[in-house]
């Protein structure tokens, strides 16, 4: 996964890929002074298109000691097996940041919180 800055630049490139979609909202702004991201399921995007989805939830997670929401979006039925790939995901995204930040000298707490917003309309038995 190649995490880009606001300007396009490349930030850094993970060495866990990404199975989902990973974007921001280009007009509204986390913590960080960072657009709000937001992970979209479903097929690849091409990189800066823009679309129209749904909201399912949202992404507790901690960035170098600052709020660093993730809103997750999906046109499709949003399952446990989604919710499970998305915990599983971000957790471990979560020790890879932690330790790019010690690279760059920045101690501060990284970790996934769990959901601000809990998954809206889940569908059962998957």
């Amino acid at each position: 996964m190649v995490k880009r800055r606001v300007d396009g630049s490349v930030d850094f490139v993970s060495p866990l890929p990404c199975p989902y979609n990973y974007g921001c909202i280009p007009h509204l702004l986390s913590d960080d002074g960072d657009p709000l991201d937001a992970v979209v399921l479903g097929p690849r995007l091409s990189r800066g298109q823009r679309l129209l989805v749904r909201t399912v939830g949202v992404v507790d997670f901690l960035d170098a000691g600052r709020g660093d929401p993730k809103v997750i979006c999906c046109d499709g039925p949003f399952g446990p097996r989604d919710r499970a790939g998305l915990e599983l995901f971000f957790s471990t995204y979560a020790h890879f940041k932690r330790a790019l930040h010690r690279t760059r000298g920045q101690l501060a707490d990284t970790r996934f919180r769990g959901w601000l917003l809990e998954p809206a309309g889940e569908a059962r038995g998957e």
